[in-house]
């Protein structure tokens, strides 16, 4: 490990990994409150399903506008990965959308979590294939930022 190495203060790749586990987990949190019964269903919906779609749609907001153009800068070779990811969260951001217009909407429960499901899909899909190409670029990044700066405010 090189001197650099000891005094960087955040590991890009950590800080990554560890905003796709709280991700997961708002997923987690919507799908529950969608099978938590009739009792439950609108207040924890709105709570959970508007939460999750606000922390995803701004994790990637954030990868787009402020890590990926430091990425890019300093590593030209991942360009086409990173054109990659940003292509699924444009296709991302469409199907929160039209989750979000199905809460508005107050479809049923069972159309609500078909949308969660597909959008759980793609998400874990996606996040993969960005650990798998990225990470070790991450681990390597020596970025004086603030993680929510970079991976949004989650």
């Amino acid at each position: 490990m090189s001197e650099g190495d000891k005094n960087r203060l955040i590991a890009w790749d950590h800080e990554l990994t560890a905003a796709h586990q709280r991700l997961r987990e708002a997923l987690r949190l919507a799908r529950d409150s969608l099978d938590g019964g009739e009792g439950a269903f609108p207040r924890d919906l709105l709570l959970y399903c508007h939460g999750f779609c606000a922390a995803l749609g701004g994790h990637h907001v954030s990868e787009d506008t402020g890590l990926f153009p430091e990425l890019s800068a300093r590593h030209p070779g991942l360009r086409p990965v990173i054109a990659k990811l940003e292509q699924d969260h444009g296709m991302i951001a469409w199907l929160l959308q039209q989750f979000k217009q199905a809460l508005d909407a107050a479809a049923p429960a069972n159309e609500l979590l078909s949308h969660l499901e597909g959008l759980s899909a793609i998400m874990e899909s996606h996040f993969r294939y960005e650990e798998r190409r990225i990470l070790g670029a991450l681990a390597t990044l020596d970025l004086d930022a603030e993680p929510s700066s970079l991976l949004g405010p989650l």
